[in-house]
């Protein structure tokens, strides 16, 4: 099963099918029928929206989405955390809410990042109702004018606001083709590395909706741009342009800070400490290549990798592959110290303990904090500055007391 979907996912990001197995050439006209099929679905969803079939709902604060349009790695969660620390930071109390997909890692992840801060992280696959359920617990903020995130805003008066328990905005991750609910602001990640493949809609394609869907996004982020050329930023420029003139477009990367002992997280080691070592890169994530590139540009003795699929469980017998390449490189490099594993935050948050099994070889999981590039006109300032013109959220006194 993994190698067949790793076989449709190279299909999906291969323009060239010459340059394609035979086996891959030969399950083109069966994902190409699938394709077709998905599309019809897809239409027909997107009428019994448009002639109120379907019902869109209004929440009664503003929702900001953050979605995609390709499957995985494209930065969703990082940027859900960014919005999130920004908004709480500026005084709002924000609900993220997650739909908690195949074990709920990036949920996980979320919690553990902001825990001590007033966001809240509401799990479920109708998010609808996870909404209503924490605005029953909290209450919501119903009073909408202007906002202000500046540092004219005193340290009392933020402290006081963000003692507030109550709901000022809701981020909906994994939100662009939730159509039940209203989005204030519709912001779409691409994965600068992968972007949107050969074009096709799944399974042909990595596409959920044709390109065609930009349309609707008020934002789009170019994931790991660092890793990208420049020519291919300014032709991904043209693209999204030529889509969408209006079009705000964002350039992302994901900055190393340090990594963390997965049997004792509150035991870091600075990014220098690997400079020595050889490692074993092992994800189960949607881009694996931007964090084995990452890995290599830390500046490591080597780096090999093994890549399992997005979400993937680690079971026991890939506990057993990961120890035979450990012992491999052993081998290969005996004059230097034991290789060690390195995971992302993703992997360790699908399974803490998991990784325990890998002993005698360490194992440490890589913190990485999202950070906006500064890109033409579209900098860091600028894109709060959207956040702010959409939110437009005070919270009175009388709500705050």
């Amino acid at each position: 099963m993994e190698k067949l979907r790793n076989s449709v996912i190279e299909i999906a990001y291969n323009r060239d099918h010459a340059k394609l197995s035979s086996l891959q050439r030969s399950l083109i006209p069966f994902l190409y029928s699938a394709s077709s099929l998905y599309k019809l679905g897809l239409c027909l969803r997107r009428h019994l929206f448009l002639y109120a079939i379907f019902r869109k709902h209004r929440l009664p604060v503003p929702v900001i989405s953050v979605g995609n349009l390709t499957w995985g790695g494209n930065g969703k969660t990082p940027m859900v955390e960014f919005i999130a620390l920004w908004l709480a930071g500026s005084g709002i109390s924000p609900l993220i809410l997650n739909r908690g997909y195949a074990g709920g890692d990036e949920a996980k992840m979320l919690r553990r990042h902001l825990a001590g801060s007033p966001v809240k992280v509401g799990i479920g696959a109708d998010r609808r109702a996870t909404a209503a359920w924490y605005f029953n617990k909290y209450g919501y903020v119903g009073s909408q004018s202007s906002i202000s995130a500046d540092n004219h805003r005193s340290e009392q008066v933020r402290n006081q606001l963000t003692k507030s328990e109550k709901i000022g905005a809701v981020i909906l991750d994994d939100g662009m083709q939730h159509w039940s609910l209203h989005h204030d602001l519709e912001v779409v990640m691409f994965n600068g590395i992968t972007l949107w493949g050969n074009g096709q809609l799944l399974p042909l394609g990595p596409l959920r909706e044709p390109l065609a869907a930009i349309k609707r996004a008020d934002v789009a982020i170019i994931h790991h741009a660092n890793l990208v050329s420049a020519q291919n930023i300014e032709d991904i420029m043209v693209t999204l342009r030529q889509i969408k003139d209006s079009l705000t477009i964002v350039f992302t990367e994901m900055a190393p800070s340090f990594f963390f002992e997965v049997t004792n997280i509150n035991y870091r080691i600075s990014l220098g400490a690997l400079s020595d070592s050889v490692v074993l890169c092992v994800s189960a994530i949607g881009s694996a290549d931007a964090f084995v590139q990452t890995m290599q540009k830390i500046g490591t003795y080597h780096v090999d990798r093994l890549d399992f699929s997005d979400h993937h469980t680690y079971q026991d017998r890939d506990i057993a592959l990961i120890k035979l390449k450990l012992k491999e490189l052993e081998k290969k490099f005996a004059y230097k110290p034991k290789p060690v594993v390195v995971v992302t935050e993703k992997d360790y948050d699908r399974d803490p303990t998991v990784f325990k099994c890998l002993h005698p070889y360490h194992v440490f999981a890589l913190r990485s904090r999202l950070q906006i590039m500064q890109e033409k006109d579209c900098n860091e300032d600028s894109f709060k500055k959207l956040l702010e013109k959409t939110v437009k959220v005070k919270l009175l006194c009388d709500e705050v007391y």
